[in-house]
């Protein structure tokens, strides 16, 4: 699985895929450093929850994202999400809508294994 998606996002610019790779960046899924994985996950969710809200702004939404992003160095997640996109990050909802675009990911591979 790791050459093939290698393969799709880097076409031919690899002289030679690493089916192991993830496997020797252990760590990639060392839970006890949370130190080192919240800022992925935080940004992971994060970027998920703000994905979600396309739909409630249609055609503005990219004007509002493009606006998020500037301020992103200069207001803090918290707020930078309240003034464009009027949610609340300490709302279980923004977080809840992160996490259904993720189960949706996981129902969708495990159809994909299951023809496999």
């Amino acid at each position: 699985m790791m050459s093939e998606s290698w393969k799709i996002w880097y076409e031919d610019s690899l002289s030679e895929y690493d089916d192991l790779f993830w496997a020797s960046k252990l760590h990639f899924s060392i839970s006890s450093l949370g130190f080192y994985n919240y800022p992925y996950l935080f940004g992971y969710l994060f970027s998920l929850g703000i994905y979600a809200q396309q739909p409630a702004y249609g055609s503005e939404f990219n004007q509002r994202y493009t606006r998020l992003l500037r301020d992103t160095g200069i207001l803090s997640a918290e707020d930078v999400v309240q003034k464009h996109l009027k949610k609340d990050l300490k709302s279980p909802e923004f977080w809840q809508e992160s996490l259904n675009i993720v189960a949706k990911s996981v129902g969708r591979f495990e159809q994909l294994v299951q023809q496999i």
